[in-house]
């Protein structure tokens, strides 16, 4: 249901007969799916089809794991190879990419991870991590982050040696954008706050522009992305002074 919720959202309005050519599923299959979806509000039925309920919809994020996996794996990767060895402060907001980030850590024992998604800070527990600092504040459903004042203030009073930042858009017009504008400023602080910003995007968020900013690309050292990002803006970006990593979409080293 994941893959098929993830190609509603791509392309906002889609035939029955489309999804089950794209999903390798039966047709059958499709429509027990598509109305299980419909009932539970993330998506609309249409006749012989379905559409995402509002354009821009934000997924919940236990529904995003398996988006683009092998890619944001690949993506991961590379960014650990980019982090410090020895004693090391890092940030990591929520999202299903920062999250294999820190699974791509191996349990590194000289990090003090920092973070506002209470997702991340299980896994944290569940890989061994042991130092994991948990900024407080309210709670977002959809994206299990903790976000406004409390979860700011806590940014403040750290030094952070270097932020891994997910977004839900990158683009030389909108920044970095999401779709919470309390959320984009909780992790603009936590931006404020490190050494050395890295941006983890996969291709699919590469030109895109979401409701609220993030953080201007002046702000970030570093994009790491994949090869099925669109070259053209990817030149825009590095104009703009963003050192730009691609990796492999499917993988592979």
């Amino acid at each position: 249901m994941v893959a098929l919720l993830a190609a509603v959202a791509d392309k906002g309005d889609v035939q029955l007969s489309e999804l089950s050519e794209m999903l390798g599923a039966s047709a059958a299959t499709i429509r027990r799916d598509v109305a299980a979806l419909a009932e539970q509000g993330l998506l609309v039925r249409t006749h012989g089809g379905a559409k995402r309920v509002r354009q821009g919809e934000e997924l919940p994020v236990q529904l995003r794991d398996g988006r683009n996996r092998r890619a944001k794996q690949a993506i991961a990767r590379a960014v650990v190879d980019r982090i410090p060895p020895g004693k090391h402060a890092l940030a990591l907001t929520g999202g299903t990419t920062t999250t294999e980030v820190l699974r791509a850590l191996h349990g590194r024992r000289d990090i003090t991870l920092i973070t506002n998604s209470v997702s991340l800070a299980l896994e944290a527990a569940k890989v061994g991590q042991q130092r994991v600092l948990i900024a407080g504040g309210v709670l977002r459903s959809n994206s299990l982050e903790l976000v406004g004042s409390l979860a700011e203030a806590t940014f403040r009073q750290i030094n952070v040696g270097t932020a891994i930042v997910g977004s839900d858009g990158v683009s030389v017009d909108g920044g970095l954008t999401t779709h919470d504008d309390t959320e984009a400023a909780t992790n603009h602080t936590m931006i404020e706050r490190a050494q050395t910003v890295i941006c983890v995007a996969d291709g699919s968020k590469i030109g895109r522009v979401t409701l609220a900013k993030l953080a201007d690309l002046s702000e970030i050292d570093l994009l790491v992305t994949d090869s099925t990002a669109d070259r053209n803006e990817l030149a825009k970006i590095r104009k703009a002074g963003v050192e730009v990593l691609l990796v492999p979409a499917n993988g592979e080293v």
